[in-house]
């Protein structure tokens, strides 16, 4: 049975030796194994009582074989287990740039917290936490919210399945929707876009120790392949195989940690040989800059092209990949071809963030629609039929051949249409030239049944007043 007592030592107080009690209680209690224990408590009498019924239930639970495997785990200061978490990130493969940053937004979570130990950790000052820091003008954004969140959970996570934790007790939290709070979107380049832009780069200085003639090869393969800046810093001269148009990046450099294949345009394979001229195959094929986004920021500039559009979309080096799945959606690649162009493991992520309209599609889709101001079926038919109490089709279409009348009788010299003494096209429907004598015809043949008097009016001749009109004479 688990007692409590106080230790005793020596005092020596005005050259005597006294015996003090310490300032702590002690527990002492024989584990399943009979081995007694001596554990420090605490200056309160009742708390140190609870410890010593605690350690007495955990011993008599390892006589009959149950123990408590996590008691080690949950004691341990949570430092130590992130600085374990960090190096299994590591042995999984995962990049030391992702490994830092996931420990180290786990890490942020905790301190802010002022979690210890494991059995300090709550669910509801994590997210309480991780909420605040979206406060003021510097805060976070709803995808930042979502990455601390993450790595924290994933912290969790990993203690359940390191068997150091029976259970998450962050594993419900759910993360906020980051299309509500988007603070750096990103938008496609027109076609017209990157052919000014690669057009000026290739002729342009050198920047940020890139040529213009590699920025501008380095552009185009970017917007050709959808390949990401870090997997273009890591490709080297026997990445690319220019016979079968394809370039390949390693397993170990991709962020999907597989060997990927892509295909590269002729034309583009075509113009490498002369880039990659005296280079070894193991050395890197494009020295990338750690700042892609000032590099092309400076280039767009050149040609005139808004870094930042009118709806805040940033044209990064990121968004040539977006430009990428853009095109492909735009020239109707099947959207299962695209995902796999863009190495996506869910087609939603391509077609609902990577691809994006351009100028011009949605006019073109919308004059793709059905006519509205065409008559329905019904109305039609009604029209044709006359059965809808109005007149027919043909009572409502115009007269198409004009009336031809003299404007005086018996001794007219001028033809006139509806009035007007001018002859041309635009009175005729369908006329391409004035009235001529071929036309007319040469017969008596009459030209209005409206003629005054029943008078018939042949035509002769047709010439001309020298006025460029026609003139007409009656017959004899």
């Amino acid at each position: 049975m688990a007692s409590i007592f106080r230790r005793k030592y020596n005092k020596i107080i005005d050259g005597r030796k006294i015996k003090k009690p310490s300032k702590c209680w002690y527990v002492k209690y024989r584990d399943k194994d009979g081995i007694e224990h001596r554990v420090k408590g605490y200056k309160d009498k009742v708390a140190t009582q609870q410890l010593a019924a605690q350690l007495e239930r955990e011993a008599e639970l390892g006589e009959v074989g149950i123990v408590d495997r996590y008691k080690e785990y949950r004691t341990r200061p949570l430092t130590e287990h992130l600085e374990d978490f960090q190096q299994s990130l590591l042995a999984k493969g995962n990049t030391p740039k992702h490994a830092e940053m996931t420990f180290s937004r786990a890490q942020a979570v905790v301190q802010g917290c002022g979690f210890n130990t494991w059995e300090d950790l709550s669910a509801s000052k994590a997210q309480t936490y991780i909420a605040s820091l979206r406060g003021g003008e510097n805060g976070i954004s709803a995808r930042t919210f979502n990455g601390y969140l993450q790595a924290f959970k994933q912290f969790c996570k990993w203690m359940v399945l390191d068997q150091r934790a029976s259970e998450s007790p962050v594993a419900h939290l759910k993360r906020v929707n980051a299309r509500t709070d988007k603070r750096h979107d990103r938008r496609p380049l027109e076609v017209d876009e990157v052919r000014r832009l690669l057009e000026a780069t290739r002729a342009s200085r050198k920047r940020y120790g890139m040529t213009g003639y590699e920025r501008a090869l380095l552009y185009r393969l970017a917007v050709e392949t959808g390949l990401r800046a870090n997997e273009l810093r890591t490709l080297k001269v026997s990445s690319f195989d220019l016979d079968g148009c394809t370039v390949t990046v390693q397993a170990a450099h991709s962020k999907r940690k597989r060997e990927d294949v892509l295909p590269l345009r002729p034309d583009t394979a075509a113009e490498l040989p002369t880039f990659f001229k005296d280079k070894l195959p193991m050395v890197q094929a494009f020295k990338v800059p750690v700042k892609t986004a000032e590099m092309l920021r400076a280039d767009l500039a050149g040609v005139g092209i808004a870094y930042v559009d009118g709806a805040e979309r940033y044209a990064d080096f990121h968004a040539l990949r977006h430009t990428t799945g853009s095109w492909l959606a735009a020239n109707g690649v099947h959207p299962k071809v695209a995902q796999v162009i863009m190495r996506h493991s869910d087609i939603n992520l391509t077609m609902s963030l990577y691809s994006h309209t351009l100028r011009g599609q949605e006019a073109e889709a919308v004059k793709s629609l059905p006519s509205l101001s065409l008559p329905s079926t019904e109305a039609q038919k009604a029209l044709a039929t006359g059965t809808d109490g109005g007149a027919t089709s043909e009572q409502l279409t115009p007269q198409l051949t004009p009336e031809l009348t003299p404007t005086a009788f018996p001794a007219c010299t001028t033809l006139s249409v509806n009035g007007t003494s001018q002859l041309n096209e635009a009175m005729i429907p369908g006329s391409s030239k004035s009235l001529s004598s071929q036309k007319l015809g040469s017969k008596r043949d009459s030209l209005s049944p409206s003629v005054p008097n029943g008078a018939a009016l042949c035509l002769r001749r047709l010439r001309s007043n020298g006025n460029g009109q026609p003139v007409l004479y009656p017959g004899s």
